[in-house]
């Protein structure tokens, strides 16, 4: 990666970092596009897969780099509008812990899958994500802002996870990328084991 996209991936994870830091569902403005935006932040398990996919793109590089975090993005937004529209979907908070695992372990193990099989990895568990996202949708809100709110928030976190990977890679810290990888999936294993 160039010198100055990396600088530019570095500057946004630490712009959007205070934000996600001091961030809670329902916190802020009443509009559907900001009750979207806060409810990946608002949860650990939603922002730190999010991160993951981030970190795991930018560990692939290359087209995944963008193709990666859009597969994650767009699958979201179906498995959102499965959510609004009531669809059932077995084993949600499942599949959301197992993604931590999965994308953690990706991230940890330094896995170079190809880009379809990233894709369609990331893009399954995205489903899950948004299906989340879409059922909890407050009543009183407009369904499009609501998930384009969302779907931004998601965006900024793969920034964020892409300007780590970046920032790592600057410090030529590998082990700080295992570490953060690794960390991700075991917060997936206590949430499947019910410990978190």
């Amino acid at each position: 990666m160039k010198s100055p996209t990396r600088h530019i991936l570095i500057t946004a994870a630490f712009t959007v970092a205070p934000a996600l830091a001091h961030a809670h569902t329902g916190a802020g403005g009443t509009s559907g596009l900001v009750h979207g935006f806060m409810h990946p932040i608002g949860g650990l398990d939603h922002m730190l897969a999010m991160i993951a996919v981030g970190m795991f793109a930018f560990l692939l590089g290359g087209r995944a780099l963008w193709l990666v975090p859009a597969s994650f993005v767009l699958m979201m937004a179906f498995g959102g509008l499965m959510g609004m529209e009531g669809t059932a979907l077995p084993f949600v908070e499942a599949g959301i812990a197992a993604s931590l695992v999965v994308l953690g372990l990706a991230v940890a193990l330094r896995w170079k899958a190809p880009v379809a099989v990233a894709m369609t990895v990331v893009g399954l568990f995205a489903v899950f994500h948004g299906y989340a996202h879409g059922a909890e949708m407050p009543l009183d809100r407009s369904g499009l802002a609501y998930a384009l709110g969302f779907m931004a928030a998601t965006a900024l976190l793969h920034i964020a996870g892409i300007g780590l990977g970046a920032a790592s890679g600057r410090i030529r810290s590998v082990s700080a990328m295992r570490l953060g990888g690794g960390t991700i999936a075991l917060i997936g294993v206590a949430m499947l084991g019910g410990a978190i």
